[in-house]
């Protein structure tokens, strides 16, 4: 689409791309998103770690967005280190919740999970532990069939 022009001093919103890109040529300050504040994230991980179930992120690129602004703009944003603890805080305790999940999941032999709010970074941070999980139970549950005349031991 189209962008600009820019005023000199008036706030503008722009693709988190252009911002960065802008930033790197000093163009522009970024603002972060109004998430990012010290007092909103306390908030998202002590709810997070109150809650049995994955709450809703305040944005579905959280940790990406984090990510970007804080290598590229940390200036530019208030307590810079101290959100970047809080964040990593949060994902540690949502990827906890997911091992645990994924663990109960295959000790359970269910054959389905409901994954409500989570990202999709975290939904490929475990995806191969779980798709792996799944192909070795599949395998052992077809080698325990009754009556099967060979016994192989394939992992």
């Amino acid at each position: 689409g189209d962008l600009g022009p820019f005023n000199p001093g008036l706030p503008v919103e722009v693709p988190v791309w252009l911002a960065i890109n802008l930033k790197q040529r000093q163009k522009c300050r970024l603002i972060p998103p109004e998430w990012m504040d010290v007092g909103k994230l306390e908030e998202i991980r002590d709810q997070e770690r109150k809650e049995d179930t994955f709450t809703p992120m305040p944005s579905p690129y959280y940790m990406e967005l984090t990510k970007l602004l804080l290598n590229y703009a940390s200036d530019n944003i208030p307590r810079a280190d101290e959100i970047r603890t809080l964040v990593k805080d949060t994902w540690d305790t949502r990827m906890a919740k997911l091992r645990l999940s994924a663990d109960s999941f295959v000790r359970q032999q269910e054959v389905h999970a409901k994954l409500d709010n989570l990202t999709l970074m975290e939904i490929n941070s475990a995806g191969t532990f779980l798709t792996q999980a799944l192909d070795h139970m599949y395998k052992l549950r077809t080698n325990l069939q009754p009556g099967e005349s060979s016994h192989s031991q394939d992992f």
